[in-house]
């Protein structure tokens, strides 16, 4: 069984905002950046979300084959029926990215996602437009819908930042934050995102930084993170820790550690503790955050304070 899914459980990852912010760009680069995992993206119609050309090895009915071992289905109105099929028909399947309509509320529907057994939500992503998200959000008919995508992001990307100047773009980034409050904001162009920062939000398993922080096509990509990898001795609070790593000023977009026999997920201003995989490598801390952003300094003394708790409580 693939580390991807504990419990028998596929992860589901689910992708929101309104019309017009990139999603489908980002789709793409998702499947052109899977690096060897099996990825089934779902999507409410071809038409609106297509796929590029080049990268569809075969098609049949609303299902596409895609290289690299990759499906993209359409699952129109029937997106439960679609899930309960899924891991009969592919049980070579080993993420789910479910991308929604612009007017559905990705919150609403990762809750349906958890009435279902096969799965478990392993982070939202909500994409706005940097340039228009302001402006629609003040739409008497999108607002309220908007507002609400983002309440429930554990991500915003906020997309098309090349086409606003730099105080606006500050502005457009503060107020996100105010609409997000849990959620890290991660700025972008062109959906140029590295796939370890949208996917395996919420898993055990560490991620594999050089691999998908590149992200193929864009050899650029690189340079906007930066990372860091620590060892962390054995008397850490991981719960102190995971309150540390995800307080505002950190700069940390995403952090994941094996320690002590559990894992800790940190996702914006969200951490989580579950049981760590058999075997995994305990002790090992990794975080990734933008570059010139990510705080080194902060992320070390969130260990040592942490081990300092441990050790004054002990």
């Amino acid at each position: 069984m693939s580390e991807t899914r504990p419990g028998g459980r596929l992860p589901v990852t689910v992708i929101g905002g309104y019309l017009g912010t990139g999603k489908t760009t980002l789709v793409n680069r998702l499947l052109r950046a899977a690096d060897g995992q099996r990825l089934a993206v779902l999507v409410n119609d071809f038409g609106a979300t297509p796929v590029d050309r080049d990268l569809i090895v075969s098609s049949d009915g609303d299902t596409l084959e895609i290289s690299g071992g990759c499906i993209c289905c359409s699952y129109g109105s029937d997106l439960m029926d679609t899930l309960m099929a899924l891991p009969e028909q592919r049980p070579d399947i080993e993420r789910v990215v479910l991308e929604t309509s612009g007017v559905a509320l990705p919150g609403m529907v990762a809750s349906a996602v958890t009435l279902l057994p096969a799965y478990r939500v392993d982070g939202i992503v909500v994409m706005v437009d940097a340039e228009t998200v302001r402006t629609m959000a003040d739409d008497a008919y999108l607002g309220d819908t908007i507002t609400r995508q983002l309440g429930a992001a554990d991500l915003v990307v906020a997309n098309r930042c090349d086409l606003v100047d730099e105080a606006s773009l500050r502005q457009t980034l503060a107020w996100l934050a105010t609409q997000s409050p849990a959620a890290r904001i991660l700025p972008a162009t062109r959906a140029d995102i590295a796939p370890d920062l949208l996917l395996g939000l919420r898993d055990a398993a560490l991620p594999r930084l050089s691999a998908t922080l590149t992200t193929p096509g864009a050899p650029d990509a690189a340079s906007l993170y930066d990372s860091l990898e620590l060892d962390v001795p054995a008397n850490v609070d991981i719960t102190e820790l995971g309150q540390r790593l995800s307080a505002p000023g950190t700069g940390v977009l995403r952090a994941k550690g094996i320690l002590n026999r559990l894992a800790l997920h940190v996702v914006g201003q969200r951490f989580e503790i579950d049981s760590a995989p058999a075997g995994a490598r305990s002790g090992r801390l990794v975080v990734i955050g933008l570059q010139a952003r990510l705080d080194r300094r902060a992320v070390e003394q969130a260990v040592q304070a942490s081990l300092s708790t441990s050790l004054r409580s002990g």
